[in-house]
């Protein structure tokens, strides 16, 4: 699924540019990924649509701190986890942004939630909101996936 989500943010530059699912559905196929991965994928980015079209004005707002509770915790793991208080402290998250992040992470059948796959999708997330990362967060989210480097919050 991921392969899928990383051809389409490097194909498509903007999300509307997209083809719709069914027809995307089609090319994907004729490129040679597999269908459950195809119809995992669209499922994915149908949720991402949901939410990223959802209004949430009080979350918008907010200044809080963000507590996880404990299934949220495994699910996504210590890694995960600091990686989103970083970017939300870099200001690349909004409290919005956040919350669509974790909610998108939570739906994989994934426990922890790798650092690779956390970074795609924020970067999926940016994209459907037509927005860019700053190059040096661009490198950071698109780089190498550094699991044994603790990131370090100041």
């Amino acid at each position: 699924m991921f392969d899928i989500l990383v051809y389409l943010y490097e194909t498509y530059y903007r999300p509307d540019a997209c083809p719709e699912p069914a027809a995307l559905a089609r090319k994907l196929s004729a490129i040679g990924f597999d269908d459950i991965e195809i119809s995992e994928a669209l499922d994915w980015l149908s949720g991402l649509t949901e939410m990223a079209c959802e209004e949430l004005p009080d979350a918008a707002a907010s200044t809080g701190t963000r507590y996880y509770v404990d299934e949220e915790y495994t699910e996504l793991g210590s890694g995960a986890i600091g990686f989103i208080a970083f970017l939300e402290s870099a200001g690349v998250l909004g409290p919005v942004q956040r919350e669509i992040v974790i909610e998108r992470a939570l739906a994989l059948d994934e426990s922890p939630v790798t650092l690779g796959k956390l970074k795609i999708i924020v970067l999926m997330l940016l994209w459907s909101q037509g927005k860019e990362p700053d190059a040096l967060m661009f490198d950071d989210l698109f780089g190498a996936d550094d699991e044994q480097v603790p990131r370090l919050l100041h």
